[in-house]
């Protein structure tokens, strides 16, 4: 400001010098010109605010090696549950690395309910984890795609891998597999009983001697009583020529399956056993040591455990028939068939998740037999041992779609006897017939 203020002083005076020449001359000649030079003087020769270089901010993009990797373009998606989430969602991160696919993992509730809705629709998932026993009715939808094993294949365990055999293709990669094992209070029961015999009067002794208050209890009818009704030659389908299931060979009312509700229905009779087989009442009985013998699986492990109670788990004893066996699960992943990623998938199954690292993270997120054998073997968790003693010759649950028709005809059979209404013979014959009826339908 004050050098602007100094040049209009200096303007001034000279203006004022001119006027006062101008008047005393008689030439009138003008001086314009040195007027106008002063206008020349623009202040922006002192405009300090154009300066900088403000404009530097447009070297910025100096940071331009620094770009957002473009997201893939392809993805895959797997539904899980809870228990296997976690596990998935750490090898998406390698996965993406190594094939430039993007890994996604969602946790679904009913799982194969809802793939049969999305998965006709295209909007299922290329992946999802069941228990085999479900993929015959997907199956026969046209849901799954087969899978090649190839040189992983010898890293399973066999039985696992045969659970996910259907109508002479593989359709799973399996790699956990789970059965119900015998438990026993060491406390009541310090040696393991050989025989259902056995069973039978050491019930009778731990319930006179009042150190027991019933001698056996079973949690359920069919599933959870499997074990007693293989040990007698009981069974659901028969098997052809090819070792498939034949539905047309219903064995619930079979001479065995008779015999081995016959030794139930004795249990009831002389008050050796409730009639009654609520899963949770079962278990209460067993944790509070009011009875020797438990048929359970290793779901059951942290209460059993958490209870107190003195066990040790063991195979089945021996009936007329053998050993008993119980039914086989297998955990394992399956691939949508109208997924648009079919080869994808098997890849990210058999390179990613068929590893030592993956395998024993989804044992120890949920313990249970593994089916891959390097980890199987490694396991020194002397319940699952026990499990797995117990599980040797288990039968795969029937994964055909004829099993839907067996579940309700077979536990009423085994409760009317249970429940004194009927004797053996009658009620498994008539449930027998209502299977082949429904079959025949």
């Amino acid at each position: 400001m004050k050098i602007h203020r100094l040049y209009l002083l200096v303007v001034t005076l000279i203006v004022s010098a001119f006027i006062l020449v101008a008047c005393g001359a008689d030439a009138p000649e003008p001086v314009a010109p040195v007027v106008d030079e002063p206008a020349v003087v623009e202040e922006p020769v002192v405009e300090p605010t154009e300066a900088p270089v403000e404009e530097e901010p447009v070297a910025e993009p100096t940071e331009e090696p620094v770009e957002e990797p473009a997201a893939p373009e392809v993805s895959l998606t797997i539904w899980a549950d809870d228990t296997r989430t976690p596990v998935l969602l750490d090898l998406a991160r390698a996965f993406e690395a190594e094939y430039g696919v993007a890994l996604i993992v969602e946790q679904i509730a009913d799982i194969r309910d809802q793939f049969r809705i999305a998965a006709p629709a295209g909007e299922g998932p290329d992946i999802i984890i069941i228990p085999h026993d479900q993929i015959g009715e997907l199956i026969e939808s046209g849901l799954l795609a087969p899978i090649d094993l190839g040189a992983k294949e010898s890293m399973f365990r066999e039985e696992a891998v045969a659970a996910f055999f259907y109508d002479g293709e593989q359709y799973g990669m399996p790699y956990a597999t789970e059965n119900l094992g015998f438990f026993r209070n060491v406390e009541l029961v310090p040696d393991e009983p050989a025989t259902w015999d056995e069973v039978y009067e050491i019930a009778v002794a731990l319930t006179a001697s009042g150190d027991a208050s019933e001698g056996f209890i079973l949690s359920g009818t069919t599933y959870d009583a499997f074990p007693i009704q293989t040990a007698f030659g009981g069974y659901i389908f028969g098997r052809d020529a090819e070792g498939n299931f034949d539905p047309t060979d219903v064995g619930v009312d079979s001479d065995g399956m008779i015999e081995a509700i016959n030794f139930i229905d004795r249990l009831v009779e002389e008050g050796l056993m409730p009639q009654s087989t609520d899963w949770d009442t079962a278990h209460v009985l067993f944790e509070n040591g009011e009875t020797p013998f438990i048929m359970a699986g290793p779901w059951a492990l942290p209460r059993i455990r958490e209870s107190g109670v003195p066990y040790a788990i063991s195979a089945f004893p021996e009936g007329p028939a053998g050993r008993g066996v119980p039914f086989l699960g297998v955990q394992g992943f399956v691939i949508n068939a109208l997924s648009d990623n079919v080869a994808l998938a098997q890849a990210f199954l058999t390179e990613f998740v068929a590893t030592d690292a993956t395998m024993q993270a989804l044992y120890d997120a949920d313990p249970r037999p593994s089916a891959w054998i390097p980890v199987f073997e490694a396991t020194d968790d002397p319940d699952l041992a026990g499990f797995s003693l117990a599980g040797e010759g288990g039968i795969p649950m029937p994964a055909i779609p004829e099993m839907s028709a067996v579940w309700g005809a077979w536990d009423a059979g085994v409760t009317l006897v249970i429940q004194q209404q009927l004797d053996p013979e009658a009620a498994m014959t008539d449930a027998g017939q209502q299977i082949r009826d429904t079959l025949g339908n």
